[in-house]
C-alpha cells in the first residue's frame, strides 16, 4: 500500500501532537500488516515518537508478542474490540509506549462470516489508562478496506490525544 497525501497529513498531525505531549506511540496491526507503522515512519522525524510497531497477524503472536489471552480471543473473537483492547495494552507494555493503536480485522476478500463480514475492522487506541476500541464496516477490495482502516485508525488516536491531552 502506497502511502498517499491524505496519509501522510494524518501522520504528521498524529506526530505533532506527540511531540508536543512528549509521548510515543507504537502499534499492534493484523489485518493492516504494517501499514499504520509505514505510515507513521513515512514521516521525516518519525523517530522520535515512533519506536516500533508489532505485525501480529496470527492468533499465536498477539499471544506469545502482545499477552492478549487466549481465552478473549475464545470467546469474543480476534475480530473484537475486546481483543484490539488487549492487542493496545499489550503493544503499550511490551513497547513502553505512552500510546498505541491496534487494529483486527477482515479485509477479505475471503474469511468474513454473516456476523463479521468482510470489511469489519476493530481498531482501538489509548494508553494503558484508557483504551477507546470501535468497529468500522468498510466497502470495497482488500487494498480499500486497508488503507480506509489506516486512515480511521490515525484520525481516530489523533482525536483521542486531543480530547485527552
Amino acid at each position: 500500500m502506497l502511502i498517499n497525501d491524505n496519509l501522510q497529513q494524518r501522520a504528521q498531525a498524529l506526530g505533532h501532537i506527540l511531540l508536543q505531549l512528549r509521548a510515543t506511540v507504537t502499534t499492534a496491526e493484523s489485518c493492516t500488516g504494517g501499514a499504520v507503522a509505514a505510515s507513521l515512519t513515512a514521516i521525516a522525524g518519525s523517530s522520535a515518537w515512533f519506536d516500533g510497531g508489532f505485525v501480529t497477524y496470527s492468533n499465536r503472536l498477539k499471544t506469545q508478542l502482545l499477552n492478549v489471552p487466549t481465552e478473549l480471543i475464545a470467546q469474543y473473537g480476534v475480530v473484537s474490540e475486546a481483543v484490539a483492547t488487549a492487542m493496545v495494552l499489550g503493544a503499550c507494555q511490551r513497547a513502553q509506549a505512552n500510546y498505541a493503536v491496534s487494529l483486527s480485522g477482515v479485509a477479505g476478500p475471503d474469511g468474513g462470516s454473516e456476523a463479521k463480514p468482510v470489511g469489519t475492522v476493530c481498531i482501538a487506541w489509548g494508553a494503558p489508562q484508557q483504551v477507546i476500541a470501535q468497529t468500522f464496516h468498510f466497502d470495497g477490495d482488500r487494498d480499500s478496506v486497508r488503507e480506509q482502516a489506516v486512515m480511521a485508525a490515525l484520525v481516530g488516536l489523533t482525536q483521542h490525544l486531543q480530547n485527552t491531552a
